[in-house]
């Protein structure tokens, strides 16, 4: 039955639009539960996927974890590991969430250390600007000129999620985008999600659905996320007003 159901998987991923594609773009996420929050990289996937774009993404993520901890191996982290054993056209970085106010000496080494390693590699480095906590939205004037300076400083290129995040917060302060203090509800994660698919390929996220699938290894259907309607059209919207030359991928 197994062998079955194997044979039967690989006659429907390429009709049901699952299929691994060759020469698609490959995409890894470095960080921690900021990044895999609510499945957010396979909602990228899941988007692309739904828009027959070959973009594939994989995840370097422990929570908690730092940049310096990702260098070192630290904390259960592979990602030098990951590096060194695939090709990647993207890399994105995601250091800890407080780095740039309580550690930026750190923060500013390890993420310097990071673009170096990922170019000489060949892929493109790519900085996330993270969000200010629900409880202290005035952090994120020193997270976003902290991070406009360095990516800046280094000529690399910048997801700048807080921004749109604070952004969501003054239009929709009813909306609940927080999960607790510092992590996204889903409808924050799938606006994430959003925002990188909006990055990475540069096309509208105006027909992205509300619920988002991918499949398990049985072939079986998997809900990643469901957004209300109204919801998902505000933070399409959002995205697809925000200004491009922020939100484009320059590979």
């Amino acid at each position: 039955m197994r062998k079955i159901k194997i044979c039967l998987l690989a006659f429907l991923l390429p009709i049901l639009g699952y299929a691994q594609q060759d020469g698609g773009t490959e995409v890894l996420f470095v960080g921690n539960s900021f990044t895999y929050f609510w499945n957010m990289p396979q909602m990228v996937e899941a988007m692309a996927r739904h828009q027959n774009v070959p973009l594939h993404t994989d995840q370097s993520t422990v929570g908690g974890s730092n940049l310096e901890q990702h260098w070192n191996s630290e904390k259960g982290t592979t990602t030098r590991n990951r590096l060194d054993t695939k090709k990647w056209d993207y890399v994105i970085l995601q250091d800890h969430s407080l780095s740039t106010i309580e550690a930026k000496k750190r923060w500013e080494a390890y993420n310097q250390k990071f673009v170096s390693l990922v170019r000489t590699q060949g892929a493109q480095p790519v900085l996330f600007s993270s969000w200010a906590y629900k409880s202290n939205p005035l952090m994120q004037a020193k997270i976003t000129e902290s991070y406009r300076g360095l990516a800046k400083d280094l000529d690399v290129k910048l997801v700048p999620m807080g921004s749109v995040l604070a952004l969501a917060r003054e239009k929709r302060p009813d909306l609940d985008l927080f999960f607790d203090d510092k992590h996204l509800s889903p409808n924050g994660s799938y606006l994430e999600a959003l925002v990188f698919y909006k990055f990475l390929t540069g096309k509208s996220v105006k027909a992205i659905p509300n619920r988002l699938t991918t499949l398990n290894e049985d072939g079986q259907k998997l809900y990643l996320i469901f957004i209300v309607p109204e919801t998902g059209d505000f933070l399409r919207q959002l995205v697809e007003e925000f200004p491009m030359e922020t939100l484009k991928a320059s590979r």
